[in-house]
């Protein structure tokens, strides 16, 4: 396992748990030994140290962040791998570098599978679902790894196509999820702003978990959160996006598909990371300028 983060760390925990034997590397050293000693898991100092730890065929499983980080690893590997080996990218690499490290990694002889993981910090205990792309004969060989980092040896796991389609699953999946939180976090937002109707947002939420049309994992982890706190006031309002949401809604464009709804909540994310706020600063000016409406001073600023 090449990379001992939040997710990495716990795919060797769950490996361990089911008696595989799992080789780490990660440069921070003490996340080695405190891994190790919890776990059982052979440490390496190096990434040419680990794969020396590994018999033949050697099974290598990067959970680095995708982009350079990846490209990095994958080109080491080349260097270092023979015929037969195997290469797994579990994070969330663009399919267009999985399919290209897919045919540098084939001049080598050496196997590549593309692996969407699902399941974040709960992958753990609940198991991962693993979109795998690539070819039959090494998804295979790995079947033993796959089906203890699964729900169930048969299910939450799939061949989903070739070389690509793992990590071209995982970014529609993304894309997907950035639309059914934009919706449970409107829908919230109309709820929480009914002041006329003082309502009780944590037994909303867990009302929908049963037997309703929305019921989710994400709601379930939503009134997981408002029983706990519905003002959320110590959250800040901004929301990250990663990069697969932006290249669904890329790979949108480029085919042509409409997405309004995906796009859309990808935008909202964006606007909720804008410090500046020069948007909106314009439509101010301009709403002044041809009607003469107010314009709220931001603090500190008069005029």
């Amino acid at each position: 396992m090449i990379g001992l983060g939040r997710m990495g760390g716990n795919m060797v925990r769950r490996l361990r748990r089911a008696g595989i034997e799992v080789v780490g590397y990660a440069p921070d050293a003490e996340a080695r030994k405190a891994l190790a000693d919890e776990t059982g898991m052979i440490p390496a100092p190096t990434l040419v140290g680990a794969l020396k730890k590994l018999e033949d065929p050697k099974i290598v499983w990067v959970m680095v962040p995708s982009g350079k980080p990846t490209e990095k690893v994958i080109k080491e590997l080349e260097r270092r791998l023979s015929t037969g080996d195997i290469v797994v990218d579990g994070g969330n690499s663009n399919y267009h570098d999985s399919q290209r490290n897919f045919a540098i990694l084939a001049q080598s002889g050496i196997g590549f599978i593309d692996a969407g993981t699902s399941g974040g910090v709960w992958g753990l205990e609940e198991g991962y679902c693993l979109m795998l792309g690539g070819e039959k004969r090494h998804i295979e060989v790995i079947r033993p790894v796959i089906e203890a980092l699964a729900p169930a040896p048969d299910r939450g796991w799939a061949h989903v196509g070739p070389p690509g389609a793992g990590h071209f699953t995982k970014m529609i999946h993304n894309g997907i999820e950035y639309g059914m939180m934009q919706a449970l976090a409107e829908g919230f937002a109309l709820l929480h702003n009914k002041e006329a109707m003082p309502l009780d947002l944590a037994q909303i939420a867990e009302l929908w978990r049963h037997g309703s049309v929305v019921r989710s994992w994400l709601l379930d982890l939503t009134a997981a959160a408002l029983k706990e706190d519905q003002s959320l006031r110590d959250v800040a309002p901004f929301v990250a996006d990663s990069g697969e949401g932006r290249w669904t809604v890329l790979e949108a464009v480029e085919r042509g598909i409409a997405a309004p709804v995906i796009s859309m909540a990808l935008q909202m994310r964006f606007d909720s990371q804008d410090k500046e706020g020069y948007t909106n600063r314009v439509l101010a000016m301009m709403r002044n300028a041809f009607g003469g409406h107010e314009v709220k001073r931001a603090e500190g600023e008069s005029g």
